[in-house]
């Protein structure tokens, strides 16, 4: 860092330290100018210690807000029926999670639970009126509290607690006390002190004993939700696996726009150099997978019929182990919707993605903890499991399977393709500095690790790159043709071309304004018409300069398979509201498309050639929107792997 060979950190796993304020204070000591993120799981309606000396996080809560803004929410009903139906069983995410949580303590934090427990008891020795605790008591609260613990972690350390980490111990210890009230003393003694509600007499060696085995407790709760939540109930609770993500919640089906919008006005007030990504090296499946399988949300009755029919035809290829069907119901459930959001759009690649879902629903059985696990694998099940899916993958002219299932998965692959260009305009032009994990440049069809580690093609991507800077500048003495050019990649989508013709075109705006991207506000635009549902709009602004994001969602009601959400036939009288004091002239810094507007903007008019838009109002422009940029960047790259 002090040769300059650095110039930014990722904090991994900030949860699992002691006293993360203090390292990350004396990090900053050491590098006052350093760009700092870190990973840092929130909940949905969670939010970040606003004293800690960082830039924000590494962008699993954007992911999460991106992901589910394009997650049908009035479908929520409807796919809980389909796949309770489908397995036989009606548990809820919510009991899932308590039953996984108590089985890790269990087998996997014993000792340390045992530690933890140890600790209290030589605390509770030294007060009169809890001596008589017994080891047993001591340590039953304390699982109570740990299992029921709703987020990753509290901060509360030597300097005091937040407002928040309070309410958060208040809750826990309510419902524990209504959940084992044989063991309410044990539980209104360790309150106090997770409140540092400490007694006047109490001396100073004892408050540092008692703040230790907090800040010790605390070191738990964040492995305990991964290993209970991200490594198990991910895997069991499949109910729509594109929310089965790190920093998502299954529970979480869909966000409002408004939902949304918030977001983003919060992150623009208090992180706006925090990190965006749809993609690092833990996501459980890659951004193209999950905008794919989020076009599921919108079609529950087509899934539901779809997934009854497969299974039906798949049936008698089914082996049977210890008089249990194989794969178990919940399993193939996984496997058809895995299969729907990673099937290779080039037909090579089919062998090796074969491979590729045996080795997957194998690592995703052992995690669930089910039907096989890491410590003792069911090999007659996993033999089972890996037959079933060679049988319905199998590249024959009989494979009934595949005849039927191929018509659908390239509809979902269609409309997916609108899912990801909306979701990578939305990253690098939202409040926040856009990251770009290795590969995602083009398609990102991977599932989790060791898959989204593979070796990335990077020629390919520089050679795709050549291609469109040539394209856009124009040979010779031709000048550039951006809407043609637009049109042959539209085309030819499988290819990847179209998202890094977007991600470079939205870069360059970037880069050609960069304190309206760094420091401008966020303001949320209004959608008028009868589609305003399916548009998601706001105006990023700095003084004179105002730039307008505008992507589609939900498309599968819009537009017929093989179409796309272009011109009057689709958007009709759907419109937005200009924002006060905008420019009567924009450009679309995509395809270069100028608009002409008083105070309405026509999506007829705007989306014409592109899915997507991005308008930049026309104030003296820093560089000609039709040529490639040679605008440095103001902000370094912050990228989550190497590039």
């Amino acid at each position: 860092m002090q040769e300059g060979h650095f110039t930014g950190l990722r904090v991994d796993h900030i949860d699992g330290l002691y006293d993360p304020a203090e390292y990350l204070n004396r990090l900053r000591e050491h590098a006052p100018e350093l760009y700092v993120g870190v990973e840092k799981i929130l909940e949905p309606h969670e939010e970040m210690p606003l004293n800690w000396p960082i830039q924000g996080t590494t962008g699993y809560d954007f992911m999460s807000k991106v992901n589910c803004l394009l997650c049908q929410q009035s479908s929520e009903a409807e796919f809980n029926s389909i796949y309770y139906e489908f397995i036989s069983k009606s548990t809820p995410c919510e009991a899932l999670i308590d039953e996984n949580k108590r089985l890790i303590i269990g087998k996997h934090l014993a000792g340390d639970i045992d530690n933890l427990a140890h600790l209290l008891k030589q605390i509770s020795d030294r007060h009169r009126y809890a001596s008589d605790f017994t080891m047993y008591g001591l340590k039953r609260a304390l699982v109570e509290i740990l299992a029921l613990f709703p987020i990753y972690r509290t901060y509360i350390s030597r300097e005091g607690s937040r407002k928040a980490d309070q309410e958060c111990m208040k809750e826990v210890i309510h419902r524990a006390k209504e959940l084992i009230p044989n063991f309410i003393n044990e539980l209104f003694f360790i309150e106090k002190f997770l409140l540092l509600d400490f007694d006047d007499h109490l001396s100073r060696e004892d408050k540092e004993l008692w703040l230790h085995f907090l800040m010790r407790m605390q070191q738990f709760t964040g492995p305990l939700m991964a290993k209970g939540v991200e490594d198990t109930v991910f895997y069991v609770y499949n109910r729509l696996i594109s929310l089965n993500e790190v920093g998502s919640s299954p529970r979480q089906f869909g966000i409002s726009i408004e939902d949304f919008h918030n977001f983003n006005q919060s992150r623009s007030a208090q992180w706006p150099h925090a990190l965006n990504a749809t993609a690092t090296h833990d996501t459980k499946r890659g951004e193209d997978v999950r905008a794919r399988i989020n076009v599921l949300s919108e079609i529950p009755q087509d899934w539901g019929n779809h997934i009854k029919n497969w299974s039906a035809i798949n049936s008698p290829l089914k082996e049977t182990t210890n008089g249990l069907a194989v794969p178990a119901p919940n399993d193939e459930y996984l496997l058809y919707q895995t299969l729907l959001g990673a099937f290779p759009f080039d037909k090579q690649d089919y062998l090796l993605f074969v491979d590729r879902i045996k080795e997957y629903m194998i690592k995703a059985i052992r995690e669930a903890k089910v039907n096989s696990n890491w410590m003792r694998p069911e090999t007659s099940y996993e033999e089972g499991l890996t037959k079933f899916i060679e049988r319905i993958l199998e590249d024959t002219e009989d494979n009934l399977f595949l005849q039927v299932f191929r018509p659908f998965q390239q509809r979902i692959q269609h409309y997916g393709i609108f899912n990801s260009l909306s979701q990578t305009l939305l990253k690098i032009v939202s409040p926040g500095i856009p990251d770009l994990y290795q590969g995602t440049e083009l398609w990102d069809l991977s599932l989790v690790d060791p898959d989204n580690r593979r070796p990335v093609d990077f020629e390919l991507r520089q050679s795709h790159l050549k291609e469109i800077k040539s394209k856009i500048k124009g040979k010779g003495k031709s000048k550039s043709n951006l809407p043609a050019y637009v049109s042959e990649l539209l085309k030819t989508p499988e290819d990847g071309r179209i998202k890094l013709f977007l991600i470079y075109r939205a870069l360059q705006a970037r880069q050609a304004y960069p304190e309206l991207f760094q420091r401008g506000g966020y303001e949320k635009l209004t959608v008028l018409g009868s589609l305003k549902g399916h548009v998601v709009a706001f105006a990023r602004d700095l003084g004179d300069t105002k730039a307008i994001a505008i992507v589609p969602r939900f498309l599968t009601s819009l537009v017929k398979e093989g179409e796309f959400p272009l011109g009057e036939q689709v958007w009709h009288e759907t419109r937005i509201v200009q924002p006060p004091g905008s420019s009567s002239v924009w450009q679309d810094a995509i395809t270069g498309q100028e608009i002409h507007s008083e105070d309405t903007l026509w999506l007829k008019e705007i989306l014409t050639h592109f899915p997507v838009a991005l308008l930049i109002g026309k104030v003296e422009p820093a560089f000609d929107l039709a040529q490639p940029s040679s605008v440095p960047a103001a902000v370094p790259a912050i990228t989550d792997a190497s590039s």
